[in-house]
C-alpha cells in the first residue's frame, strides 16, 4: 500500500491538466478513451475538443452519418474505432436512452470497447474499483516487480490484473487509474525512464536488478506486409473522381482516387498493359506517373504510385461508384491521409 500512497502523492503535485479528468460524464469519457487508442495525448486533444464541440451529447453523435464521422476523424487513423465509435453511439442511444451502462458484462460486450475502456469508464464515471490496464500501466507494473511475462501475450493479461485489483483497495479508483497512468507516461517511459524523479524507485524490482531496459517483454510481430497500391487522379477539366471502398480492408467506407493493385511495382512502359487488362478498356487518355509515397500501418506497408490520367471525355470505365468530385470541394469527403497528402500537394 505504500506503493500507492506515494504514487497517488505524486499525481496530485504532477499530473496534466486534460478535459476529460474533470468530467464525471461517461459520455465525454468514452469518447476519450477511445480517441486515445493508438493516438498521443498530443494529437488526441484537439480532436476530443471538435468532437465535444460537434456532438456535444451521445444522442449528436448518434444521429450523425457514419461519413461525417469518419471525416471528423480522418488523420488519426485506425478508422475501425471512429466506425465502432458510432456504432456504439447508436446502440446506447436506441436501446438505453442515451444513458452509459454502469455493468461491466455491458459494456465490454459494445462495438470498440473492451476491458480497458470498460474499466476506464466505470471506475472514471461511476467510481468503481476497476483498474484500467493500458500500455503504460503495463510498463510500470513489469518493471515495479520484475515481471517477464510477455504483456502482449492474453493468456498474462490476468497476472497484471490481479496485481492492480490489490493495489486499488482502499482508493478512489478514479485516482488511482489516473495516477499510474501518468506515471507510466510521464516517468516510467518506453526509453529513457526518469528513474531519479520515480516516487516508488525504491520498491522497484526492476531497478533493483539491473533489468528496466529489458522490461516490459514483448513478443515479436510479424514483419509487417508490403503492398503496391497504383492511384489514378483521373483529371476531366475541374474534376476528378473518388471512389469508396467497400471492401473488408483498411480504410473501409473512406474514399480513395480509382485503385489497382499490383503485386509489384509498375513502371510507365508496363503500366498501360495493366490498365488495359482492368477498368480501362477502350478508354482513350494520356498517362503520367506523378509521384510515389511509402505509408507504414501497424500491419502492412503501402508503396503507392500515383498517377495522373487525362481522358478528353467521360471516362469509359467510371460507374455509378465513382464520384465525380470538383476540385474545389472534394474536401467534404473522408480520405486516408495518403490519398489527402497527394491531393493537397497539388
Amino acid at each position: 500500500m505504500e506503493n500507492v500512497l506515494d504514487i497517488l502523492l505524486w499525481y496530485k503535485k504532477n499530473f496534466r491538466e486534460l478535459p476529460w479528468r474533470s468530467t464525471q460524464d461517461p459520455y465525454k469519457i468514452w469518447l476519450s478513451e477511445i480517441i486515445l487508442q493508438q493516438t498521443q495525448v498530443v494529437q488526441g486533444l484537439s480532436y476530443f475538443d471538435k468532437f465535444v464541440v460537434k456532438y456535444p451529447e451521445i444522442k449528436n453523435l448518434a444521429s450523425a452519418s457514419e461519413e461525417e464521422i469518419l471525416k471528423m476523424w480522418q488523420g488519426l487513423g485506425y478508422y475501425t474505432r471512429a466506425r465502432n465509435l458510432h456504432k456504439t453511439a447508436r446502440i446506447i442511444s436506441d436501446e438505453y436512452q442515451g444513458i452509459f451502462p454502469d455493468n461491466y458484462m455491458i459494456l465490454s460486450k459494445l462495438p470498440g470497447i473492451g476491458d480497458y475502456t470498460a474499466s476506464a469508464i466505470l471506475s472514471f464515471a461511476f467510481g468503481k474499483p476497476y483498474p484500467v490496464l493500458d500500455g503504460n500501466v503495463f510498463r510500470l507494473i513489469s518493471r515495479l516487480y520484475d515481471i517477464h511475462l510477455p504483456v502482449n501475450e492474453a493468456k498474462n493479461r490476468q497476472v497484471f490484473k490481479n496485481v492492480l485489483d490489490e493495489l486499488i483497495v482502499g482508493t478512489v479508483p478514479s485516482e488511482f487509474n489516473n495516477a499510474i497512468m501518468e506515471l507510466g507516461a510521464l516517468v516510467c517511459r518506453p526509453e529513457n525512464p526518469r528513474c531519479k524523479e520515480c516516487p516508488v524507485s525504491m520498491h522497484c524490482l526492476a531497478l533493483k536488478n539491473g533489468t528496466v531496459d529489458m522490461l516490459p517483454v514483448k513478443l515479436k510481430k510479424n514483419k509487417p506486409s508490403i503492398r503496391h497500391f497504383n492511384y489514378f487522379y483521373i483529371r476531366e477539366n475541374n474534376h476528378f473522381y473518388l471512389v469508396k471502398r467497400e471492401d473488408k480492408d483498411i480504410w473501409k467506407n473512406l474514399y480513395q482516387l480509382p485503385l489497382i493493385e499490383s503485386d509489384s511495382q509498375i513502371d510507365e512502359k508496363s503500366m498501360p498493359q495493366l490498365l488495359a487488362s482492368s477498368w480501362a478498356v477502350g478508354c482513350d487518355y494520356s498517362l503520367k506517373r506523378q509521384s510515389q509515397a511509402r505509408h507504414l500501418l501497424s500491419h502492412q506497408t503501402i508503396l503507392a504510385t500515383f498517377w495522373e490520367l487525362h481522358s478528353k471525355d467521360v471516362p469509359d470505365f467510371v460507374n455509378e461508384t465513382y464520384k465525380r468530385v470538383n476540385l474545389k470541394n472534394y474536401t467534404k469527403y473522408p480520405v486516408p491521409v495518403l490519398i489527402q497528402n497527394f491531393l493537397l500537394s497539388l
